[in-house]
């Protein structure tokens, strides 16, 4: 369903892939039985490649790993949550523009 550019995270592999992450990191929060989710992910796509090498962009699947979902209250999805040093650094509820996810991104992409 992901493009090539965008990581599988899972409650495994998220403290490596995020949290021990030295470039920032862009995680969707998503559930395959979420309409919006869906409507969300061929932006997810555009950025993944349009960041690529300057941010990791990952999705994580809140039906299948609900440790993480927990730890950050994902209570609505879609949630995309911005990480920097594996701290939450913007976090976005909803389906949201492109344009909004950019100006958040350029800020922590440099």
């Amino acid at each position: 369903m992901a493009s090539d550019n965008v990581l599988e995270l899972t409650d495994g592999n998220f403290e490596a892939e995020v949290v021990n992450s030295d470039t920032p990191v862009l995680v969707d929060f998503w559930a395959e039985w979420c309409m919006p989710c869906r409507m969300l992910a061929p932006t997810i796509d555009e950025l993944a490649s349009e960041y690529d090498g300057k941010v990791k962009v990952g999705k994580l699947d809140t039906d299948a790993n609900r440790d993480v979902s927990m730890k950050y209250n994902i209570s609505a999805i879609p949630t995309v949550i911005l990480f920097k040093g594996g701290e939450v650094v913007h976090k976005f509820v909803g389906v949201t523009p492109k344009q909004e996810f950019k100006g958040e991104l350029d800020k922590v992409a440099g």
